[in-house]
């Protein structure tokens, strides 16, 4: 038993790194075929074309896709992501820059994600029918129903605009970290938030809504248990057990795709790097980030898919 169990986890491993692998050759073709040429936009339009392609040949261009893919993956392994056309600086020094805020916003957002979906989902659950489900329904719904740009426009329309009470972008001011102004991660969380949250709320109310239904609870009831202790020790649990690999997927996206609420806000996170280091044809920087937003986002998947399989018997078997 724990050596099929070994092998359906080192199964799960290799379909992630050959996940990555797969992102890595989409990534690096993508850059590759993009219009334009990096040594052109480098030196900039006054550059003559002998003066291009030596800097393509100091650069490598010049060398077959296929060995370039080479170089950079092989270095990539080996945490060397090249260095930066625009600035001359190693590309990991640019991304610890950059990954620290972005992993500030989405870590946020994701320790908000879980105590608020398992308590309005609760509430709203213990409620059915009532005008408060009613209400977190309509809620929820209309929050899945519109994707994050429009939510986070709306948010700044209201809060920023109308109200005032918050800025309309999150950029520190000079010489100042994110943690010295937090009201900045305000907007970018809520627009996180807002679809993240709406669904998981959807899906645990769904699952109070049975579990308070069940057997178990009405015999429990019909014991004398006090309310409270039928929801702690039998709603709860089989609520919230089903919710959890689900979950766990959402806390993946809040960790590995932060970049529409950090470009909608002009955050100061990986988001805002990959932006300018594509409108400079600054390849380097552009496969870094890409590289590593795609390697987060499988790396926090295969936690959600081991945590789905340990938590539900019929998914292990099925592995």
């Amino acid at each position: 038993m724990r050596l099929a169990r070994t092998a359906r986890w080192l199964r799960r491993l290799g379909a992630a790194a050959g996940t990555l692998l797969a992102a890595s050759v989409l990534v690096f073709a993508a850059t590759t075929l993009a219009p334009g040429d990096a040594a052109a936009a480098r030196l900039g339009g006054r550059a003559g074309p002998q003066q291009i392609a030596q800097l393509r040949h100091s650069l490598g261009l010049d060398q077959p896709a296929w060995v370039r893919y080479g170089h950079w993956l092989w270095h990539a392994l080996h945490g060397d992501l090249g260095t930066s056309y625009a600035s001359g600086r190693p590309v990991s020094a640019l991304i610890a820059e950059r990954a620290g805020n972005s992993l500030l916003l989405g870590a946020t957002a994701a320790a908000l994600l879980v105590p608020l979906a398992i308590g309005l989902g609760l509430w709203a659950g213990m409620r059915a029918g009532r005008a408060a489900d009613r209400l977190v329904s309509t809620a929820t719904l209309a929050l899945v129903s519109m994707p994050e740009f429009v939510i986070g426009t709306l948010l700044v329309l209201l809060f920023a605009v109308g109200l005032g009470w918050l800025p309309s972008v999150s950029v520190p001011s000079a010489g100042h970290s994110v943690l010295t102004q937090p009201q900045i991660l305000v907007l970018p969380v809520l627009t996180l938030l807002s679809v993240s949250l709406a669904q998981n709320v959807r899906l645990v109310r769904a699952g109070v809504i049975a579990a308070n239904a069940s057997d178990a609870a009405r015999t429990a009831r019909l014991g004398g248990v006090p309310e409270h202790r039928v929801v702690l020790r039998w709603v709860l649990p089989a609520a919230v057990v089903p919710a959890v690999p689900v979950l766990a997927r959402y806390l993946a996206y809040l960790l590995g795709g932060t970049l529409v609420a950090e470009t909608l806000f002009g955050y100061p996170g990986l988001a805002a790097a990959l932006v300018d280091a594509t409108a400079a044809r600054d390849v380097p920087v552009v496969q870094g980030v890409t590289l590593l937003v795609a390697a987060v986002t499988v790396t926090l998947n295969l936690l959600a898919d081991l945590l789905a399989a340990a938590l539900n018997p019929a998914a292990r078997s099925l592995s």
